[in-house]
């Protein structure tokens, strides 16, 4: 064979002729220029379909403005990243820098690839261009752009072509990069269980109903949660479709979403829910107000003058909701109601209400305390409830009592104010003895002539003189030991509560009208108390507030580039004074306020200023059906609970809960945002934002439509 053709090891001079040299010199120079002028970028990756997707660049972006992903705690305690109550030494505020790293996670669209639908086909309703005007949004927010829009569309041009049998760069990253997700500890399944795409861990779990002895007290609806909370994935829906967005959802939502069509059926004549071809549609109605949910709650106003909707009375309980229209409407009147029934054989209700943006959860009143703290609700609602309300001396409607705030009002819309049927005329009777008993003052009973039904208004009492001079001690007043406020499986005893009569004690007096209970500390907060973050109460709560103003309109408006406009479920899953919520007041949401049973009992505090909540463990499930919030919010909540329970049954939760394409903030300490960002990595989530300071970090993450292939059965709901 010929040696060194072009060249000699040893150095001698080469055989070849000048032509030849130069010829070789001339291709070497072509393809050098070729090279050099070709768009090549690693790191583009292309899936085994050939369809399109980015990769998990990551670029370190420095010399953001300081303002633009707002983490000034706000004059809190590291107590408050921390989840510490009680801190007495002095605050420290985060230091601004005008220097800051922050990474972000640019693409992971082959996760949405891998769901079965591309992110730009707008089939279900969603925006086409959602990565697009995210960008831009964030663009917009001062955001320094990763590369040019223009280099992008050229690199997902060329990972189109056909590498033939040769292995590109980006197929070898795509391949490490799935390597290393699916070896990262977390290995999804998606659930089997005999509700399907409808699951509800703790009321589904039939293997615990079977050992119930006795229904009579509706424990069959109560929650049964399984000893192990479930780490698979609740399915998809077939044909389910990115919600309709408010407040045209109040009136109509996809039918392959909820298909159920028992309630149009049985409830169709008093307008609750109707089918019209590919949406169900809502008309207003309810089994008391069939002619509009409006009409009926501006003739309680007219009936009554001092309820003043929207201003004395804020925050109401609607029990036995049906798919929650009283409260829906009620948002015009700036009045917002914690909605709650059964998951009875009326199917689908509260998935209705949910589904519609409407506040609802799934509980019943059977054997145990409702969870939420007494003296809160300014109003209490029931159309139509058949709560046997004066059996079992009227445990039931005593529970209310306990809830309602002094000087509140029950509204009770049934057949037995109205009607003179001899089961009516029994239970008016039962009801207006009991209610004497209780010392409820009946204020009006008002006619409805356009619905043709009626409602009795009753006043709780705003002292002890009526309790002090009953002939009868029925029913009993509550032993001093009784917590009223204690409510996690407590049973429901047939007592009251006195009412507190020391102006400086919850309850003694009514909140200051809405709007202005929003901004004020209660007045009950005491400065010789010790708030949440270390500072007096009052001060506490103030700083709080504009803590939250500050990172909301900073942060969560102008810096994530979300679309406000697609949010309306929303849960703060660790919620301590409300500040998360009313900095987001102005905008058209509504937000489920989370306090854990670990966490200081806040949960008063945001009832006083207008907004409404609920007591959690959140190592179990959340009565909520799946795919019903649009934005999770969770404050320093996972680095607690990984030390009571599995994160991956937590995360797990909390995909049963999102919608596709809704988002999750996490606020936490850094070990904790790197653990949850492999876990959405896992769950193939895009990462919209990552941010890390000293030892805390910010966490955006966006839910897809990705279901595993593997399955797992449970057997407990079968």
């Amino acid at each position: 064979m010929a040696q060194g053709k072009y060249s000699r090891v040893d150095g001698k001079k080469s055989s070849c002729s000048v032509a030849t040299v130069l010829l070789v010199i001339g291709v070497c120079l072509i393809g050098v220029w070729m090279f050099m002028s070709s768009p090549v970028f690693l790191g583009q990756t292309v899936n085994g379909s050939g369809q399109e997707s980015k990769s998990e660049s990551k670029t370190k972006v420095s010399t953001v403005s300081s303002s633009q992903f707002e983490d000034d705690s706000g004059d809190l305690s590291e107590s408050s990243r921390t989840g510490g109550g009680n801190d007495e030494e002095p605050v420290s505020r985060i230091e601004e820098s005008n220097t800051r790293e922050v990474e972000t996670s640019i693409g992971d669209d082959d996760d949405s690839s891998e769901s079965g639908k591309s992110k730009s086909e707008d089939e279900t309703g969603s925006s086409s261009d959602t990565n697009e005007k995210e960008e831009k949004k964030i663009e917009d927010g001062k955001m320094p752009e990763s590369f040019p829009d223009a280099d992008r569309a050229e690199i997902l041009k060329e990972t189109q072509t056909d590498s033939g049998d040769f292995s590109t760069q980006a197929a070898e990253s795509a391949s490490d990069k799935e390597l290393k997700r699916s070896g990262n500890g977390y290995k999804w399944k998606t659930c089997n269980a005999s509700t399907g795409p409808d699951f509800i861990p703790c009321l589904d779990n039939i293997a615990a109903l079977r050992k119930i002895h006795s229904t009579i007290h509706y424990e069959h609806r109560e929650r049964h949660c399984p000893a192990e909370p479930p780490t698979c994935l609740v399915p998809l829906r077939q044909g389910y479709k990115i919600p309709v967005r408010w407040p045209r959802s109040r009136e109509q939502i996809w039918y392959s979403n909820i298909p159920s069509t028992t309630l149009a059926e049985v409830k169709g004549h008093q307008n609750w829910v109707k089918v019209t071809g590919e949406y169900l549609s809502f008309p207003g109605g309810g089994t008391q107000f069939k002619n509009g949910a409006l009409h009926y709650i501006d003739q309680i106003q007219k009936s009554l003058p001092d309820i003043e909707w929207g201003k004395r009375t804020r925050v109401i309980l609607d029990v036995g909701c049906g798919v929650a229209s009283f409260g829906g409407y009620l948002f015009e009147r700036d009045v917002i109601a914690m909605s709650f029934a059964p998951k009875d054989e009326h199917e689908a209700q509260v998935q209705f209400a949910l589904e519609r943006g409407i506040p609802a959860i799934s509980a019943v009143m059977g054997t145990q305390r409702l969870p939420f703290p007494s003296k809160v609700f300014d109003a209490i609602h029931c159309a139509r409830c058949r709560v046997p309300w004066h059996v079992e001396g009227g445990k039931l409607l005593l529970e209310l009592n306990r809830l309602l705030r002094p000087g509140g009002y029950f509204v009770w819309s049934a057949t037995p104010v109205y009607q003179k049927l001899a089961e009516d005329v029994e239970i008016w009777e039962a009801m207006s003895k009991l209610t004497k008993a209780m010392c409820w003052e009946l204020i009006t009973i008002y006619k409805d002539q356009l619905n043709e039904v009626g409602a009795a208004i009753y006043k709780k009492p705003t002292s002890n003189e009526c309790y002090e001079n009953r002939q009868q001690n029925f029913p009993p007043i509550c032993q001093s030991n009784d917590d009223p406020d204690a409510i996690w499986n407590v049973e429901l005893e047939a007592c009251m509560h006195k009412v507190p009569v020391d102006s400086s004690v919850r309850g003694s007096n009514w909140p200051k009208k809405w709007p202005e209970r929003l901004d004020s500390p209660p007045y009950w907060l005491k400065s010789t108390d010790n708030g949440v973050y270390g500072k007096p109460a009052p001060d506490d709560f103030t700083a709080d507030y504009e803590h939250w103003k500050r990172v909301v309109s900073k942060s969560y408006i102008n810096g994530l580039g979300l679309d406000w406009s697609s949010i309306r479920n929303v849960m703060d899953m660790r919620s301590i004074y409300g500040g998360f919520a009313a900095a987001l007041r102005d905008l058209k949401v509504w937000v489920m306020n989370v306090v854990p049973l670990d966490s200081p009992d806040t949960l008063p505090i945001i009832y006083e200023r207008g907004l409404f909540g609920i007591y959690h463990d959140w190592c179990e499930s959340f009565s909520t059906y799946p795919r019903t919030y649009d934005l999770l919010h969770a404050d320093h909540l996972f680095s607690g609970l990984k030390k009571r329970c599995k994160l991956a049954s937590v995360i797990a939760e909390v995909d049963r809960i999102l919608r596709p394409e809704g988002k999750l903030i996490v606020r936490d300490n850094v070990e904790t945002i790197a653990e949850i960002e492999n876990m959405a990595k896992s769950l193939h989530w895009n990462i919209r934002m990552t941010y890390n300071k000293e030892q805390e970090g910010l966490l955006c993450v966006e839910k897809t439509l990705w279901r595993p292939t593997e399955v797992e059965t449970l057997g407990y709901t079968f």
